[in-house]
C-alpha cells in the first residue's frame, strides 16, 4: 500500500530547501565579487557578515510562508491531478508541480505588476525565476520514503560547501580580478573622474591636469578635498606583473603617488588610495572615449 503524501513534511522540506537556495546564491555572489574590479569603498565584510547571520530567522520565516502558500497548495494540486488522471508514477506528480506553482504564482505576479506598472520583461523574468525556485522545492519534497528531511540536509550542504569550495579553486587558478595589462598607448588621451576633473596624457610624455583631487590622510571618497592643475610629465612602470604596474605623474604643484591600475581592458581606470595606508577607499579616473573627451 502507498505511503499517504504527509503534507507538514513537505513544508519542512521546501522551506529548508528554500534557505539552502539563499545560502547557495549568497556562495555564489561572494566568489562573483572577487571577479570584478575594486568598489572605490571596499566592503566590510564583518558587517555584511553580522548582517546575514541576524537576516537568516527572517530568511527561514519568509521560506517558511511562500512554502506555505504556494509550494504545499501545488503539490496537493498535483496529487488531485494525477488522482484524477489515474496516475499512479511519481512522474506524473513531478511533472505537474512546475505549472501547478506558476498557476499559483500568476494572480499574485499579475496583481503586483499591474499595480506598480512594472515592465512586460521584467515581470516574466520574475514571474519564471520563483516558479523555478519553489518548483526545486516541491519537487525535492515528491518522495515519500523514510528519511527524506536528512538527506535533503546532507546533500543540500554538501551542494554549498562543494560550490564554495570549487569558487575558491577557480579563483585560485585565475577566476579572481585582475588589474589590466596597459601601456603607454593606452595611457594616452583623457581621464577623468566622476567630476570632471580630467588628466590628458600625451604620447610625448607630457601630461596636463585640471581639477584632479589631492587627498591627505583621513580623507574619504566623495568628501571635500583639494583640487589641483597645472603641467608636467609622466611615465609608464610597467613592474613585474599587472598588480605592479603603475603611473607616475610629476606635475611640480601637484603631489600625488604612483597611480595604480585597475578596471578592465575596455574600462581601465587609474587610482589613487584615499585616507589612511590600507584603507582600501580609492579615488579614480577612468580612460575617456573620445566623444566623452569632446564633451567636457
Amino acid at each position: 500500500m502507498r505511503q499517504k503524501r504527509s503534507y507538514g513534511r513537505v513544508l519542512v522540506v521546501s522551506t529548508l530547501v528554500g534557505c539552502l537556495e539563499v545560502v547557495l546564491t549568497i556562495v555564489v555572489v561572494l566568489v562573483y565579487v572577487q571577479t570584478q574590479p575594486p568598489q572605490d569603498e571596499p566592503p566590510d565584510w564583518v558587517t555584511i557578515g553580522g548582517s546575514l547571520v541576524a537576516t537568516m530567522p527572517l530568511v527561514g520565516f519568509v521560506a517558511f510562508l511562500l512554502s506555505l502558500v504556494f509550494v504545499v497548495p501545488a503539490v496537493a494540486l498535483a496529487d488531485l491531478i494525477v488522482r484524477g488522471l489515474g496516475g499512479r508514477a511519481a512522474w506524473w506528480a513531478a511533472g505537474a508541480s512546475p505549472p501547478a506553482v506558476a498557476a499559483l504564482l500568476a494572480a499574485p505576479v499579475l496583481i503586483y505588476a499591474t499595480h506598480n506598472d512594472t515592465e512586460t520583461g521584467s515581470t516574466l523574468l520574475f514571474w519564471a525565476s520563483a516558479t523555478a525556485l519553489l518548483s526545486l522545492g516541491a519537487l525535492i519534497a515528491l518522495p515519500r520514503g523514510e528519511g527524506l528531511l536528512r538527506r535533503v540536509a546532507l546533500w543540500g550542504a554538501a551542494a554549498v560547501v562543494g560550490t564554495a569550495l570549487f569558487g575558491a579553486l577557480g579563483l585560485a587558478v585565475g577566476l579572481a580580478y585582475e588589474p589590466p595589462r596597459i601601456g603607454p598607448r593606452t595611457m594616452t588621451g583623457t581621464w577623468i573622474d566622476e567630476t570632471r576633473g580630467t588628466l590628458v596624457f600625451t604620447a610625448d610624455g607630457r601630461v596636463e591636469a585640471s581639477g584632479v583631487g589631492v587627498h591627505r590622510r583621513g580623507d574619504r571618497p566623495g568628501e571635500p578635498f583639494r583640487r589641483c592643475s597645472g603641467s608636467g610629465t609622466w611615465f609608464y612602470e610597467p613592474g613585474h606583473d599587472v598588480w605592479s604596474q603603475r603611473v607616475r605623474v610629476e606635475i611640480p604643484v601637484c603631489h600625488w603617488q604612483a597611480w595604480h591600475v585597475d578596471g578592465t581592458g575596455k574600462e581601465p581606470r587609474i587610482s589613487q588610495e584615499v585616507g589612511d595606508p590600507g584603507s582600501g577607499l580609492l579615488y579614480k579616473l577612468r580612460k575617456a572615449s573620445d566623444r566623452t573627451s569632446r564633451g567636457s
